[in-house]
């Protein structure tokens, strides 16, 4: 982990992550790219991405009030001793924040969340959707103000599909980066009931060839899928969230719709995408 990119919009909930993403920096010896995107109203861009010259004096306006905020908020004790590159350009939020992450090579985007009163707006349909389908590389969702962040025991929530071992890769290499216990969850429901046998079978080829053994595998019994990642993450006090994504059609069969909404919205603790490559 080398390069940490963190979109703010200076909000609390953007601030929530840029503290987290100076913790991991501190840990790892990693650069943070903190990035502000001047969204800039359609009548003041023409079709090329350019302003007219006429309202050049109100977009340098904003340039420089991002720019007195960068300063203030670089200034926080947190962020002491951490290289931290401020970059504020006029661009959309998703196009800007993606395109930040490739130029830059980062190996994370750590965003703030609402959280339960505004994450179905934030989250789902939006920038943060957008970011967390699309990314390619893995996307950390931070909701509250984590004064020391710890991960202990990581969940990954799986349906033990074999389409998903590129993504299980980086699960590891997270986990063992953390040094972290793995906690691999599949959540059995009623309507898609699997037998014991079954997810054995499963695991065995879901695992095969993997050379990593700090992990516990758990069938975890529950009304929906959503809620049983959430009781069984509480139920070990888990630091960390882990789901798959998919980059045409949103989140995964597994984690479509409402279930990574209420997943994300619901939680205490930070969740962790990765995309599944087509």
């Amino acid at each position: 982990m080398k390069n940490i990119l963190v979109p703010t919009d200076f909000s609390e909930q953007a601030e929530n992550a840029l503290k987290v993403a100076a913790q991991l920096a501190q840990k790892f010896n990693a650069k943070i790219y903190l990035l502000h995107l001047i969204e800039l109203p359609v009548d003041m861009v023409n079709p090329v991405g350019e302003t007219r010259s006429n309202d050049l004096p109100e977009a340098i306006y904003f340039m420089k009030l991002a720019k007195k905020r960068f300063d203030e908020l670089l200034s926080r004790p947190y962020l002491k001793n951490i290289k931290v590159h401020d970059i504020v350009e006029v661009n959309k939020a998703f196009d800007g924040i993606l395109e930040a992450s490739e130029k830059h090579n980062c190996d994370f985007v750590v965003m703030g969340s609402q959280g339960a009163s505004g994450l179905k707006e934030m989250f789902i349909g939006s920038n943060t959707e957008k970011v967390v389908r699309t990314s390619k590389v893995p996307v950390l969702v931070v909701k509250n103000d984590h004064a020391a962040f710890e991960v202990n025991d990581f969940v990954f929530a799986t349906n033990l599909e074999t389409t998903g071992r590129e993504v299980l890769k980086k699960v590891i290499e997270l986990a063992d980066l953390f040094k972290a216990r793995l906690h691999f969850v599949y959540v059995n429901t009623a309507n898609e009931f699997v037998t014991s046998n079954e997810c054995d079978t499963k695991l065995k080829q879901y695992m095969e060839g993997v050379d990593f053994d700090n992990y516990e595998f758990h069938v975890f019994n529950d009304d929906s899928v959503e809620q049983g990642i959430l009781n069984f993450a509480k139920k070990i006090n888990a630091n960390l969230m882990g789901i798959a994504t998919h980059g045409r059609k949103g989140l995964s069969h597994f984690f479509n719709g409402s279930i990574s909404e209420d997943l994300v919205n619901h939680a205490n603790s930070p969740v962790i995408t990765f995309r599944l490559e087509k």
